[in-house]
């Protein structure tokens, strides 16, 4: 499976950035080969506004099948729904933790927002 997850860094060894549209980067993880890219989201980092609708929009550009993050506001939910795009919420740790925590059955699909907008 193709998955994202919002990262304070470029690595796996980065920790999970608890935000979705402000997050710095996306980490890209092929969960069958280990193989990963990042994507920087520097763009929306600094967005006054829009930034989790332009974040999921990227993210479903890149064809994952989930993301991973610390909070996802209603607006980015939204989008990564209509892209069919699973969201899974994981507080702390690095990214290469949270994608272990997914292989291993340990996060569970979010059924909605988990912060308002404008977090």
């Amino acid at each position: 499976m193709r998955i994202a997850i919002t990262a304070t860094g470029s690595s796996i060894e980065s920790a999970v950035d608890p935000r979705f549209g402000r997050a710095a980067c996306f980490i890209e993880v092929d969960t069958e080969t280990g193989a990963w890219t990042a994507h920087d989201n520097t763009q929306n980092l600094n967005a006054v506004q829009g930034a989790g609708i332009q974040a999921a929009q990227n993210v479903a550009n890149l064809g994952v099948q989930a993301v991973l993050t610390g909070n996802v506001g209603p607006k980015a939910y939204t989008t990564l729904q209509a892209a069919g795009i699973a969201v899974y919420l994981c507080q702390g740790g690095l990214v290469s933790e949270a994608i272990e925590a997914l292989k291993a059955g340990k996060l569970a699909v979010a059924d909605g927002a988990n912060v308002s907008s404008h977090w």
